[in-house]
């Protein structure tokens, strides 16, 4: 993460011709231990841009997949988005790692499959 971040700061600044703090106290590491907290993070990442929208326009969000998270990969829906993409065709290959940990690969399934209509922390 800091790798990735100092790279994203260099662009920002070269961009923008700034200097200064661009991502302070945008990361933080918290060790994910049981199938409810992994299950939580992955609805947050997945379907994170719904509970903005819900905060600044007051009403329920559209129920789409996140352009920019990983929800296009995600096997696990409980219903399909309607704007979920295909499966990757095997010469575009994967664009994100395989499950290693029990806990993402099954652990977190536990308390149910995530519904793209969930909106997290609601």
């Amino acid at each position: 993460m800091k790798a990735i971040s100092t790279r994203v700061v260099w662009a920002v600044h070269r961009a923008f011709g700034r200097t200064g703090a661009v991502l302070h106290g945008r990361y933080q590491l918290r060790i994910l231990r049981t199938p409810r907290e992994v299950r939580s993070a992955l609805a947050y990442v997945l379907l994170n841009v719904r509970k903005h929208w819900r905060q600044r326009f007051r009403v329920a969000p559209p129920v789409r997949i996140d352009e920019a998270s990983s929800g296009r990969w995600f096997d696990s829906w409980r219903l399909a988005p309607a704007n979920r993409e295909p499966p990757e065709s095997p010469e575009r290959g994967r664009e994100v790692a395989p499950p290693r940990a029990w806990l993402l690969r099954a652990g977190w399934r536990r308390h149910g499959l995530i519904d793209p209509d969930e909106v997290p922390g609601g």
